[in-house]
Parts: C-alpha cells; structure tokens; sequence
C-alpha cells in the first residue's frame, strides 16, 4: 500500500511509477476513507518537502491511521525535494517511530524540479535544469523500487543538504508561519477563467466564483494553482513577484485510487 501526496505532479508521478514497479495500491492522502492495508502488505509514504519539512497533511494523516495500520509491517518512505530534504525524513521517521515503536525500515529522496515559490530566495528551476532532474529520476525510482521489493532494511539514502537542522528548524516553521494562508492568493484581470487551478487543487480549496478563483481556509500551499495558470496571473502577496512556473509535465490532477 502506497499512501501519497501532491501538489504540482512530481511525487504522484514518482508513486505512479513505483506502485506499477512493486504491485502495489495507491491512495491519495486528501482524499476521504483511506483503505488499511491488507494482511502482510507493505505500507508506503510518499510526500514532497515543504521548505525542508513534511507537510503537515502528511503528519496528520499518519496520526489518523495510526499504530495499528503500521505495526509488524515493512514500512518504507521517499520525499520528492527539489534539492535537499534537511532533516524531514528525520522528523518523519521519528513519529513512525512513536507510533509503532520501531523507525521506517527504509527512508529515501528522490530530486525532482523546484517548484516552491511562495517564500524569498524560492523560485523554480530553469528549463534546462528541470529536464536534467527529470531525466535522472527513472534511475533513481528504479533504485527505490529494488530496495523495497527486497525489503531491505536500516536504509537511510537521504540527500539532507548543508545544515540540514539548521534549515528544518529554522525555516519551515516560518512557512507554517507565512507560508500557508489562503488570505494572500490572489488574482489579476489576466485571469481567462480557464479553471485550472480549481482541477489541480489536491483538497479542492478553490472555486470559480464570477469565472475568476476564490481561495478558501483549506489552503496547503502546495503552489499547484500558480504553477499550472496558463496566463500566470495568480499571485502570493509579493513573493511570487518576477518567479517563474512548474507544473509536472502531462499532469493536472492526482491520480486517485
């Protein structure tokens, strides 16, 4: 069982690909009724990093499905990151470990293009960046789905970065802070009404009122609305101010189970 989160499409494609690799289900962390997993199988997370932290969707949804769901099994997780994790898989195997007693057999990251915008000193990746990281990702996937098929354990095969507590403890808590407030999404009159950002939105925050978007309190920050506006005219206060766009090539919604 893979349990996942997205935002821009870079971790639902890295699910997608590992769950065909390994025969595994997969279930959208956003989405109502998470299945448990069955007698035996496996369980794995899938999350992208937030400004070197777990998203707090992710935190709350193991709190929900609990110790029961992981205890004596083999449980595995990999974050997407467009550089380095800091100590987010620290702090993730730290709460399986609360919960079951023991910490994930196996931890990963996998690079995949930035698409964090929405703090200063955060922009995207230029094109010839993102295809590089693109290019290297299957290599990288195929090495997870070995190492998970064999369920190989005490694996910690993290890219954390230069002062990787320093970053955790010090600027996730600024985009808890800063970062995840619905109040300062806003539109301009550059806006066609296309409705792309309501279909990418993984908790269905925004709706189209008047043909234009309208943001309510359910927001994650996963900056999917931004990236994906065709005529970019969907800003964050002054953040995304002169910023470029990514959104996961050939992909608009999260695959669902």
């Amino acid at each position: 069982m893979i349990y996942y989160y997205s935002g821009t499409g870079n971790t639902c494609h890295v699910a997608s690909r590992l769950a065909e690799q390994l025969g595994e289900r997969l279930h959208f962390i956003p989405q109502e009724d998470a299945p448990l997993p069955r007698p035996g199988e496996s369980v794995g997370f899938l999350f992208p990093i937030y400004s070197w932290g777990v998203p707090p969707i992710v935190t709350e949804f193991i709190e929900r499905l609990g110790a029961d769901a992981l205890s004596g099994r083999y449980v595995w997780g990999a974050c997407t990151c467009g550089d380095e994790a800091g100590i987010a898989m620290r702090l993730f195997n730290r709460q399986i470990k609360r919960l079951r007693g023991t910490p994930a057999a196996a931890c990963f990251s996998v690079i995949m293009p930035n698409d964090y915008v929405l703090l200063p000193g955060f922009d995207v990746d230029t094109p010839e960046v993102a295809e590089r990281k693109l290019a290297a990702a299957p290599a990288r996937i195929n090495e997870i789905a070995a190492a998970v098929a064999e369920k190989r354990t005490g694996l910690f095969d993290v890219h954390e970065g230069s002062m990787p507590a320093l970053r955790t403890r010090l600027v996730f808590p600024l985009f808890r802070r800063w970062g995840v407030n619905a109040r300062y999404w806003a539109v301009s009159d550059e806006c066609v009404s296309c409705g792309r950002c309501a279909e990418v939105c993984p908790v269905g925050n925004i709706e189209m009122t008047g043909g234009h978007p309208l943001w309510h309190e359910n927001c994650l920050s996963c900056c999917a609305c931004y990236n994906v506006c065709p005529m970019a005219a969907i800003s964050y206060r002054t953040f995304t101010r002169g910023k470029g766009q990514y959104f996961f090539p050939k992909s608009r919604k999260p695959r669902m189970n």
